[in-house]
């Protein structure tokens, strides 16, 4: 599990061993919370198999607006770092393999290759990376239609059409499944 990310950071292989030592493998059922919105984040997580989502309430309406799967880390990170509320929760959408670490193991690991330039800016590029993912599906509400952002979907992010069930999508999309359903039919009507 762990190889994938000995390549981004130049660790020596005592000091990868002990970093490992600090994750916990779980197994965890489809649809889990893994946090709850309002609560605080303890634990981070680093996906082996299987698919998350990021949502939040929004009037009764559980609003999708990221999905996680494997070799990603999810966490809320604001929560995690400062001990504040999530802003959303966290559900696992597939039978999941979770590694987990906590707060306390993560600032020990931080601290420690904080000084190295290469971490640091493996680090911030992983940082950096997913708030350029939220800013793009942010801009895509404000540019895009419904048809086109599902046209990115398809393009894009396949895998995402692929496993997880439609309902999920459509709220992502910021449509109900029904007019997820109609954008469908017309994008195969165009292709016959």
């Amino acid at each position: 599990m762990f190889e994938k990310f000995r390549e981004k950071f130049p660790l020596s292989p005592q000091k990868w061993d002990e970093y490992i030592n600090y994750f916990q493998p779980i197994h965890v059922p489809a649809k889990t919370i893994l946090l709850r919105e309002g609560d605080i984040s303890r634990k981070a997580y680093l996906i082996e198999k299987g698919c998350l989502r990021v949502w939040f309430n929004n009037k009764g309406d559980d609003i999708t607006f990221q999905f996680f799967f494997e070799n990603r880390t999810v966490s809320s990170i604001e929560s995690f770092r400062k001990s504040i509320p999530s802003l959303f929760s966290i559900e696992t959408i597939e039978p999941c393999t979770l590694w987990w670490i906590d707060k306390t193991s993560v600032d020990k690991i931080i601290e420690e290759v904080s000084a190295l330039p290469a971490m640091r800016s493996q680090i911030l590029e992983a940082l950096f990376g997913r708030t350029l993912d939220y800013m793009k599906h942010f801009l895509s509400f404000i540019r895009d239609t419904p048809q086109e952002r599902y046209e990115h979907l398809l393009t894009q992010n396949p895998h995402i059409v692929q496993r997880v069930p439609q309902h999920y999508i459509a709220s992502y999309l910021g449509v109900s499944s029904v007019h997820l359903s109609r954008i469908k039919a017309k994008i195969a009507r165009t292709k016959t």
